[in-house]
């Protein structure tokens, strides 16, 4: 059954963070001859294989929102021809803007899905993630909006199955995925050998995510994966210093812009050797991780102080109390009562 949560998450993504202006308008993002990547509102989806390819000549990585159906599909007909379907669809992880409309393009084109084996819990319904932290700062994307994304697993049922133990990548011949975990239990990048092209989720990102006015500009920089939905910062270090250690030519991310070349090797060399220094000053998970297991969620730390809702139940009593004051004021006569003007005879 979808999750119900994703039919209005039109919602929930906050106008500003959609540099298109709606969810429905897609940029196209070259990275090389045979990969091309969709940038849907705020995160992005990538087509692999060689214009022309033909009905089951290409695969797909993500999947976007839900109303990032049609985009995909008009863009897989006007790269690959009329019809064409994937080989494969690859998810990097479950998150609600990685598998919007899974489902429906999975049986629109009878195409298998494949995750890590660890991230299988969170596809077929049996655990939902560790919760959001909005407590890591950073922008409005965390302290605010973070709160309202859907947190519910989507059940892909027997159209989702693990990806093949020896690391190729079905629909993908050339590459190879690694595990690279933190950001979930279960995220894993691909990666080709012979010309060093990373497909990376969001392992890490090339914009600051948390912040929507960044993510409104777009402005390019290596940056940590999404901090509101990383429960494992430990992990989320050893992979990051596993992919830099690959000397990537391009790094196509789940948030951002692709970068290459030197700029893309230097941020992400800096990066690795200095995490630490990435790593949220506080929030729920960033001194105990969340506990995982091929079964889903173990364990989660208890939330930390979250200031956000006193200092708004503040506010708001702070507007009631003058409200109530200026209209006592008004019915004794005081100085802000409101003037009478009377028409002139």
């Amino acid at each position: 059954m979808e999750n119900p949560n994703l039919q209005n998450l039109e919602k929930t993504v906050p106008r500003a963070a959609m540099p298109q202006g709606s969810p429905r308008e897609a940029r196209s993002l070259e990275v090389t001859p045979d990969v091309q990547g969709l940038l849907l509102a705020i995160v992005n989806v990538y087509l692999v294989g060689p214009p022309g390819a033909g009905d089951r000549g290409w695969a797909l990585v993500d999947t976007g929102f839900p109303t990032s159906h049609d985009e995909i599909v008009s863009a897989a007909e006007r790269r690959f021809g009329p019809g064409s379907r994937p080989a494969a669809i690859l998810l990097t992880h479950g998150h609600f803007d990685h598998v919007g409309c899974v489902k429906r393009l999975a049986e629109l084109w009878d195409a298998p899905v494949y995750v890590h084996t660890l991230e299988l819990p969170y596809v077929t319904g049996r655990s939902s993630y560790p919760p959001p932290d909005p407590t890591v700062g950073g922008g409005t994307m965390a302290t605010l909006f973070s709160r309202t994304f859907p947190k519910k697993p989507i059940d892909l049922g027997s159209r989702v199955k693990a990806l093949p133990a020896d690391g190729s990548v079905p629909g993908m011949p050339g590459w190879r995925w690694i595990a690279t975990p933190g950001h979930t239990p279960g995220h894993v990048s691909f990666f080709r050998d012979s010309d060093r092209t990373l497909v990376v989720g969001d392992a890490f990102v090339t914009v600051r995510q948390e912040s929507t006015s960044a993510v409104f500009r777009q402005k390019q920089e290596i940056w940590r994966p999404p901090a509101y939905f990383t429960p494992d910062w430990v992990s989320a270090k050893r992979s990051v210093q596993e992919l830099a250690a690959l000397e990537p030519e391009v790094a196509a991310t789940g948030h951002g812009i692709p970068m290459r070349g030197e700029a893309l090797r230097s941020g992400l060399e800096i990066l690795s050797r200095e995490f630490d220094r990435f790593i949220p000053a506080r929030g729920r998970y960033v001194n105990h991780p969340a506990r995982t297991d091929e079964s889903g969620v173990v364990s989660i730390p208890p939330p930390v102080r979250d200031p956000l809702p006193m200092v708004l139940a503040g506010l708001g009593a702070t507007a009631l109390l003058g409200a109530a004051m200026r209209g006592r004021r008004n019915r004794r006569g005081g100085t802000d009562r409101p003037l009478e003007f009377r028409p002139r005879r």
